[in-house]
């Protein structure tokens, strides 16, 4: 396998790459051929370019670019496309080049990707190849977060075409509907030997630094070899909105050594009752679940000012 400055290299001479946009995505349709017509007038050289139509055929699509053999794999779209992709490219040879199309965009934002459309074009081109961590649940890699209670029935209820239309918007305005009737979860974590036990309606485990779109906190990134599990609010309705209005205020001012974080390698995570969960937005299944690190999993293309641990 090259090393990542001979991949960067290769990328900003060669310019060789395959496009998949997904185009359920918040913005893919839409801006397809402008995607198309920017990085051809950048210079770059596409194998082939992909507008995927039918989500159900995302993967097989992802797996048919990376068969071409590009050094740059340049996926639009969401969240959980991008998701998709990071799976595909573990430990592979291949970077992934990164254009934010979707509702919330938290890798782009944790990896510095500019959600700006022409901006991120040019990391493609003169950025750097860096290596970050995936997350795993079970033998699933993922790249952002985990989500447990709440946002799990959120996601499986919030209309696409709603999605579309106001952005991440669309979940809050499906959440006021949902939680009048959501049932507060005892929810038990085990790590490097201690149990936290908390009553929440919702909890995460993140590897990057952002959620909905804001940072979680200050220091928290996908390339630190840690995950970070937090309840939003306490066992009531009230504290769920006022811990989620705080956590959208302040998340830029609190650092992983405060409270409620717990910020660990891998754990262990039980409910008082089967509870769904969210992978990236994507549905996965039920607790109780075993959620830990792939290490420098994955090669992207980042701004070339990015740190790359």
């Amino acid at each position: 396998m090259r090393t990542k400055q001979e991949l960067s290299d290769v990328i900003r001479r060669d310019r060789r790459a395959a496009l998949v946009v997904n185009a359920h995505s918040r913005r893919g349709r839409r801006l397809y051929q402008r995607v198309h017509d920017r990085l051809r007038a950048a210079g770059v050289t596409l194998l082939r370019a992909y507008p995927v139509e039918q989500p159900a055929e995302l993967d097989r699509v992802l797996a048919e670019a990376a068969d071409l053999g590009p050094d740059l794999l340049v996926v639009g779209g969401g969240d959980g496309t991008i998701g998709s992709a990071a799976r595909l490219l573990a430990h592979r040879d291949i970077a992934l080049g990164l254009l934010p199309l979707g509702t919330t965009n938290n890798f782009a934002r944790t990896v510095g990707v500019p959600l700006d459309l022409d901006a991120a074009v040019t990391v493609l081109t003169a950025g750097k190849v860096i290596d970050v961590d995936l997350g795993l649940i079970g033998d699933l890699r993922f790249t952002n977060h985990v989500g447990i209670g709440l946002s799990a029935d959120i996601m499986l209820s919030a209309p696409p075409r709603l999605k579309r239309i106001v952005g991440r918007l669309a979940y809050p305005a499906t959440a006021l509907g949902l939680l009048a009737r959501h049932r507060p979860l005892r929810v038990t974590v085990r790590a490097e030997a201690r149990e936290h036990a908390f009553t929440t309606h919702q909890v995460y485990v993140a590897n990057g630094g952002f959620h909905a779109g804001r940072p979680i906190t200050a220091d928290a990134n996908a390339d630190d070899r840690l995950l970070v599990a937090y309840p939003v609010g306490g066992p009531t309705r009230r504290g769920l909105l006022r811990a989620t209005a705080r956590n959208a205020a302040t998340g830029h001012r609190r650092t992983l050594g405060d409270e409620p974080f717990l910020a660990v390698r891998q754990l262990w995570l039980e409910t008082d009752r089967p509870a769904r969960i969210e992978v990236d937005g994507e549905p996965y299944g039920e607790t109780p679940v075993r959620i830990g690190l792939d290490p420098n999993a994955l090669r992207l293309m980042a701004p070339a000012d990015s740190p790359d641990r």
